[in-house]
């Protein structure tokens, strides 16, 4: 099971050695902080400035030069940071804006949050992003814009995305809270929607407890975005106090001092989570009865955002939940990765109904989420995939038909 954890004493001789949890039980995250994280909160902890101090604005811009955007504008979490993107380009009662159903972050909440209608578009059965052609059914004249997620860490087709965004005159907005690092075309994702979204709580690879950023290459937008985020302290008795209210939606200097920290190993982190998933594939090709891991062809880089197994068609949404109950007894935290949005109450009440979507609810009664993180080792994941195929055939273990 999970190896003891470190003094701090031991860490400290250790250098780069992350903190373990400490425990038998495995989490579905735990975040890669090392001294480096502890140095950047300690030093601001140690400073008269915990908020609207000068680390977030350090932060933005070591962003946007990472993903390679103009602009960056730090925000409280994904769902806020698209908020305020919706309410930048204006987009409220009476616009629709088509999105995917699945998805473990729930950012598509700030369509409604916005006043707009969310329309919801079948997915690509074997990438679980959303389907071009899917897609285009959906414009009506009432769209303003397409939300795609890079969902899983898999990114979208944003090519083809993209052509239709142009061809029907809509915004081509990309949700990229689940994807940080992946690459399309060898290009990083963030850097293909007019605007993108990140969110930086657990269980994104980086992570600073709570926050989100916004990127962009659009001055007016990235100005836009910034009132609507909060005015700074020099403007409250100027004229822009009265022209635009804003959400006092920014992000401490706490969480801007952890994120940066996290930026600037952001290469180690991935390539460490990477071993963890060549650990899980080894262990899972005796698994009968799932679908593969897929990659898409134009996809350059995929860095997963959780460790999803796809149960085959023999399982059921019940079967499913049974697995990742006997997962949990055994001290292994699982769960279902998406309980898609249009089944959810809020949705029913604007009339989605099962049956719906047939792509992503068949998906998403089959995806377990297994923990994922640079602490796993080799004889967790084993005990894991192990339990998980012990469950399965307490179930009645699905064939590979998919």
């Amino acid at each position: 099971m999970t190896e003891p954890a470190l003094a701090y004493d031991d860490v400290a001789e250790a250098g780069e050695v992350s903190v373990g949890i400490g425990h038998d039980f495995i989490p579905l995250s735990d975040p890669d902080v090392t001294l480096a994280e502890i140095a950047a909160v300690d030093t601001v902890l140690r400073s008269p400035r915990l908020s609207s101090g000068p680390l977030a604005e350090d932060f933005e811009a070591a962003f946007a030069a990472y993903v390679g955007r103009a602009y960056a504008v730090a925000v409280p979490s994904g769902t806020i940071g698209l908020l305020l993107a919706l309410k930048a380009y204006g987009i409220g009662a009476g616009d629709e804006v088509v999105a995917s159903s699945y998805s473990f972050r729930e950012t598509a909440h700030a369509i409604s949050l916005a006043g707009a209608r969310p329309v919801f578009a079948d997915i690509d059965y074997w990438s679980g992003t959303l389907a071009p052609q899917k897609v285009e059914e959906r414009i009506t004249p009432r769209t303003r814009a397409i939300l795609a997620g890079n969902t899983n860490g898999h990114p979208a087709p944003w090519s083809e995305l993209r052509d239709i965004a142009e061809r029907r005159g809509v915004l081509l907005l990309e949700d990229s809270t689940e994807a940080i690092g992946s690459r399309y075309k060898d290009r990083l994702v963030g850097s293909f929607g007019d605007v993108a979204v990140f969110d930086f709580a657990q269980p994104s690879l980086l992570t600073c407890g709570e926050g989100g950023m916004l990127v962009t290459d659009d001055i007016d937008l990235a100005v836009t975005l910034r009132r609507h985020r909060a005015h700074r302290l020099n403007e409250r008795s100027s004229v822009v106090v009265s022209s635009a209210a804003a959400y006092q939606a920014g992000i401490s200097d706490l969480a801007a001092a952890l994120g940066l920290a996290q930026l600037k190993r952001i290469d180690e982190i991935i390539e460490r989570r990477r071993l963890v998933e060549q650990l899980y594939a080894t262990h899972v090709q005796s698994f009968e009865g799932i679908k593969p891991p897929y990659i898409a062809p134009d996809v350059t880089e995929v860095n997963w955002f959780l460790y999803l197994v796809h149960l085959g068609t023999r399982f059921t949404r019940s079967s499913r939940d049974a697995i990742a109950e006997d997962l949990r007894v055994e001290q292994v935290e699982a769960a279902a990765y998406s309980h898609p949005l249009h089944l959810q109450r809020h949705y029913f009440d604007l009339g989605y109904r099962r049956g719906d979507l047939l792509v992503t609810e068949k998906i998403a009664d089959r995806a377990v989420a297994l923990p994922f993180h640079t602490h796993l080792t080799d004889s967790q994941i084993e005990f894991i995939v192990e339990t998980m195929k012990d469950a399965s055939i307490n179930v009645g273990a699905g064939a590979a038909i998919y």
